[in-house]
């Protein structure tokens, strides 16, 4: 198979009768052969497709025609095969889910930094706080460099995580995300709770990796789709998370092979076959095991 091209985008925009538009956008996402996964909503559209470029460019050129639209920017990434197995457009409550509602990115949320500026400030001004905004399975592989990363494992927690940071609210806040749409409300929950100086990476870590080559990156970015993680520090590439099972490093992020269990673990090569692919002995033996299925 030829190159795949993949898009990650975002735009918070007024949609009416999102299910409608989910509906046909699904009809014309699959009349094109693109896979992926989409989100609609009221505030706006959030997605990750692929395809071939001829494809992904048809899919570019049909969103930037819509008003609604107008400078959606696209976050291009290339892989050996399709991230995604189906195509899928669903209607829900947010494109991304926080549970702030009337929360709105286009009113309040902070002040970009482009990849460059981003670097500069993170580097020189000793006033500045680096924040993950993401959930700890994403940070466990992969961050800034003395960033804090909240211990939440779902985004709407954020909004109680900021409590624990009030202390913080003087100093220089620098927030990122994988593409930046979960820093357009975490950043504007902080610029409502009273943080006086909120900034966020514009187009977050996939375009920092790209445009600066992933300096002060530590570790992989993990993503939602089938690849899991990315590489993004092309300087100084590590690895900064542990094997679950033997504790050597590893950034191997694996489905449970349980199909009831399907919790998320860091196997390395040589422990996955001992383990079974298994987060527990429990869901090793499990009749839904996968890897049993597989041996059988």
């Amino acid at each position: 198979m030829d190159q795949i091209v993949i898009l990650l985008y975002y735009k918070y925009t007024a949609i009416e009768n999102p299910e409608e538009f989910a509906a046909g956008h699904l009809e014309f996402c699959k009349s094109l052969g693109l896979v992926g996964r989409i989100i609609v909503a009221a505030e706006g559209l959030n997605g990750t497709v692929s395809g071939t470029p001829e494809q992904t460019g048809a899919y570019k050129a049909h969103l930037l025609a819509d008003p609604r639209f107008a400078g959606i920017e696209f976050k291009t990434e290339f892989w050996d095969r399709h991230p995604f197995k189906k195509m899928h457009v669903r209607a829900k409550n947010e494109i991304v889910n926080l549970g702030a509602p009337g929360l709105d990115p286009n009113q309040v949320t902070g002040t970009y930094l482009e990849p460059d500026e981003f670097l500069t400030m993170m580097e020189t001004d000793p006033d500045v706080v680096v924040l993950d905004t993401r959930n700890n399975y994403e940070s466990k592989i992969g961050r800034f460099k003395n960033a804090i990363t909240p211990d939440i494992d779902h985004f709407r927690h954020f909004p109680d995580y900021i409590q624990s940071i009030d202390h913080l609210k003087d100093k220089k806040i620098l927030a990122y995300c994988t593409g930046g749409i979960r820093c357009e409300k975490a950043t504007g929950l902080l610029v409502q709770a009273g943080f006086k100086h909120v900034y966020q990476l514009h187009g977050g870590i996939i375009t920092y990796g790209q445009k600066t080559g992933g300096k002060n990156w530590e570790g992989k970015c993990y993503v939602f789709d089938g690849r899991i993680s990315v590489p993004v520090n092309r300087i100084d590439e590590t690895v900064i998370s542990d094997c679950d099972c033997c504790g050597k490093k590893s950034d191997r992020y694996l489905n449970c092979t349980n199909a009831l269990c399907n919790k998320q673990i860091i196997l390395c090569e040589t422990c996955e076959p001992i383990r079974h692919g298994a987060c527990s002995d429990a869901c090793a033996t499990h009749p839904m095991a996968r890897w049993s299925q597989t041996e059988a």
